[in-house]
């Protein structure tokens, strides 16, 4: 009790608050910019810590990406654009929302659900950190195989109705993941003896140069038009989220905590958490057909977990000192630098301090209602821009962006290139999200599986031999058949009408 009402203390400073309020202005500012994300704030921020103490320092990082997250979903509902890669996942269910008129409804669910994934994800870290912080520990390449896998599923379980087209687009991230170096064998791969694709292609451009240049090339015959459509305007949000939020706590709370502990395993994050999370909303909803069509369940679902993966990331940082994310590795870099090294001891020798940051992951996801609001309400003036005037803005940032990622400027032109296909990509109906997420999880699937076949020398059936990998993989084997016979068995039909009529 003395160490719980210490850290009561520390949290509620003059400092820490005011910390906490500037870093959560400053996460919503970045989040809110398509194209800059909530790592790139994190990493500005890290500067500004230099001059902080621990805690200080912690809050401002823990308080900006939570905002940042949120704020992504802004301009993924009025412009089709998510603002961060956790935002990818249910950018056309927010964006449907918003055309049928519930554009505030939509911002509503997002950040109600959010809140509660965040909270749901404290809880979590709070109680049973150490717990997940072994089971992620067991983890070994055949898990990690096995796990990254199930993701790819993911991939072209969210494709639409048409899984064929979802797999094509997937096969094409995959290509765009394995340009460079092997991770493993250190051979270099489709780099056409350009130097800048020796350590491969960074995700900022593709993310960037698939979703937002690729919108802005579909709304480019917009720039022409003299008059301004009125701006949909985000009135009462929080209307009905309630009733919504009630609808759905099922599939709230299951993808709160499997967010975080997707979250919890090292090299997951928010995003691909948001994806499995919308996957499994849809394969376990009563109406996977409205999926797409701006039904908020796969809002309710995608929100919850991408901020529970936040909190979730920190229960191997703080446990073991093994980073959940690119965030929590910055973290970990914070602490040394502090001279406070994470892992099992940080919990008895500074047990005031791990409260303290309880404390305000708990405080940071609360702010996220009224602060989320304030973005809310003056985000629907960016449409009342000429479009002549607001697209070459955002051009604008995604160059920013995509630069600021190596300082180069081959990333502008990668994104350029990528926003040129995904525009013809999405002209075919052909779905974007599988290549995302192909691009992320490629690597990951790659790595794991060649470390695994040279740890078995060769030997396939001993991906099988652990009981967590046996489970992953018999389900990823399941999920793929299912795939292939939804696919196959409907064709099977048509022919056979055909040979029939």
């Amino acid at each position: 009790m003395a160490e719980l009402q210490q850290a009561l203390m520390m949290v509620f400073s003059w400092e820490v608050l005011a910390v906490v309020l500037g870093a959560s202005l400053f996460g919503l500012f970045i989040g809110a910019i398509p194209g800059l994300t909530a790592t790139m704030a994190t990493a500005l921020l890290v500067p500004v810590t230099f001059f902080m103490d621990p805690l200080p320092a912690i809050a401002a990082i823990v308080s900006a990406t939570a905002m940042a997250i949120v704020a992504g979903d802004i301009p993924g509902a009025l412009l089709r654009i998510p603002g961060t890669p956790a935002s990818a996942a249910y950018t056309e269910e927010a964006y449907q929302m918003g055309r049928q008129g519930r554009v505030g409804q939509a911002l509503g669910v997002n950040l109600a659900c959010s809140a509660v994934g965040g909270v749901i994800g404290v809880a979590i870290l709070a109680f049973f950190a150490p717990l997940v912080a072994e089971f992620a520990l067991q983890f070994t390449s055949d898990e990690y195989f096995w796990l990254a896998l199930l993701g790819l599923s993911c991939a072209v379980l969210v494709s639409g109705s048409d899984p064929l087209k979802g797999a094509i687009s997937m096969l094409l991230g995959l290509l765009v993941a394995m340009i460079g170096m092997d991770s493993v064998s250190g051979q270099m791969r489709f780099t056409f003896g350009l130097p800048e694709l020796l350590s491969g292609i960074s995700i900022l451009p593709v993310l960037i140069g698939l979703f937002a240049v690729a919108e802005l090339l579909r709304r480019l015959p917009e720039v022409g038009q003299r008059v301004i459509p009125t701006p949909p305007v985000a009135e009462k949000p929080f209307r009905g989220v309630g009733t919504l939020m009630w609808r759905y706590k099922g599939g709230m709370a299951r993808s709160g905590v499997l967010g975080t502990l997707i979250g919890a395993l090292p090299g997951a994050g928010a995003d691909i958490a948001s994806w499995i999370s919308y996957a499994l909303s849809r394969r376990l909803s009563r109406t996977p057909e409205r999926y797409g069509t701006g039904h908020p369940e796969g809002l309710v679902a995608a929100s919850s977990a991408n901020n529970a993966a936040l909190s979730g990331a920190y229960v191997p940082a703080l446990v073991f000192g093994i980073p959940g994310d690119t965030i929590t590795a910055i973290i970990i870099g914070v602490l040394m630098m502090k001279g406070i090294t994470p892992g099992p001891d940080v919990f008895t020798t500074d047990a005031a301090l791990v409260n303290a940051i309880f404390i305000v992951f708990l405080l940071a996801n609360l702010l996220l209602l009224p602060l989320g609001l304030l973005a809310v309400r003056g985000s629907r003036h960016i449409l009342s821009v000429p479009p002549a005037v607001l697209y070459p803005l955002i051009l604008l940032f995604c160059i920013v962006g995509a630069f600021a990622t190596n300082n180069s400027n081959f990333d502008v032109w990668i994104m350029l290139i990528l926003g040129v296909i995904a525009f013809f990509l999405a002209e075919n109906d052909f779905p974007i999200g599988p290549m995302i997420l192909a691009v992320i999880l490629g690597p990951v699937v790659e790595s794991n599986f060649m470390r695994s076949m040279i740890k078995h020398s060769g030997d396939m059936t001993l991906l099988f031999e652990r009981p967590i990998a046996a489970v992953l993989g018999v389900i990823a084997i399941l999920v793929w058949v299912a795939i292939i016979a939804t696919t196959v068995w409907p064709v099977r039909n048509k022919r056979r009408q055909s040979v029939q009529d």
